[in-house]
């Protein structure tokens, strides 16, 4: 099976890079290179290509602009490739295949095309825009899903997962479908709302302290009673928390049953 492949890009020397990888490969056929996102999204519509590999960072017409100006039921599989890893969560959540970081690893990229053959392999009776929800539904329940019972997070951040043992995070953040989870000052974001994420942690020693925030209790270093019956809740690394009124009942659980 010969995979019609499309590069975009709007530097000339990583499409030339990306094409010395895959004439590698031996059953990739280049059909076609774009310099900017409004080419893309012709080439795409006139080539009909089964794969993309996609800058994310272009000018006028971004990657993300690409994806949104297909249509879902003749869309081809994207592999974003850019040398920013903060576009990792939204390039999943727009149902990409992969997403590479520049420069290139070569077993990153043997990773990527392991995965769209399989994709396409597998799924060839059934619509692209299904087999891409499909493939990142598996992504996310694969990596990303919180089996109960577990001392573990899995998180997917750009090209990697990165593993998180839960008694390591000092404190969770509502970000609106996300939480961020925080150990000392670096932050990870994951797809879960805050509610799940109470549910899944308060076997592990973590309250809830406020609508948007869990804190796991062995980081609880003192509490201050504030003026309007809130409280302010300090960790042992030095930062401050907030306690609301609405969420009073966990102060036994933070002070030891001593409040």
């Amino acid at each position: 099976m010969t995979i019609r492949t499309l590069l975009v890009d709007d530097e000339e020397l990583a499409r030339r890079g990306l094409r010395v990888r895959l004439e590698r490969a031996g059953d990739i056929a280049v059909v076609g290179e774009c310099a900017n996102g409004g080419e893309a999204i012709a080439a795409i519509g006139k080539l009909a290509p089964d794969l993309v590999f996609l800058d994310v960072q272009m000018p006028e017409v971004s990657g993300f602009d690409v994806i949104a100006g297909l249509d879902p039921k003749r869309a081809p599989h994207i592999i974003f490739v850019t040398a920013f890893d903060q576009y990792a969560v939204k390039a999943f959540e727009v149902n990409a295949l992969d997403y590479l970081l520049k420069p290139i690893d070569d077993e990153r990229f043997a990773q990527a095309l392991r995965r769209a053959r399989e994709a396409l392999a597998s799924s060839r009776d059934e619509s692209i825009g299904a087999r891409l929800n499909a493939g990142v539904a598996s992504f996310h329940q694969g990596v990303a899903a919180m089996r109960p019972g577990s001392d573990r997070l899995a998180i997917p951040t750009g090209d990697r997962v990165v593993v998180l043992r839960i008694a390591e995070i000092d404190w969770v953040e509502a970000s609106g479908n996300y939480v961020s989870l925080h150990i000392g000052k670096k932050a990870w974001l994951l797809r879960e709302t805050i509610a799940a994420m109470d549910q899944r942690l308060a076997p592990h020693g973590f309250a809830r302290i406020h609508r948007s925030t869990l804190v796991n209790v062995e980081r609880v270093a003192e509490l201050r009673a504030l003026a309007n019956g809130e409280f302010a809740v300090l960790l042992r690394d030095g930062g401050e928390l907030k306690l609301s009124r609405s969420f009073r009942h966990a102060l036994g659980m933070l002070s030891g049953g001593g409040v």
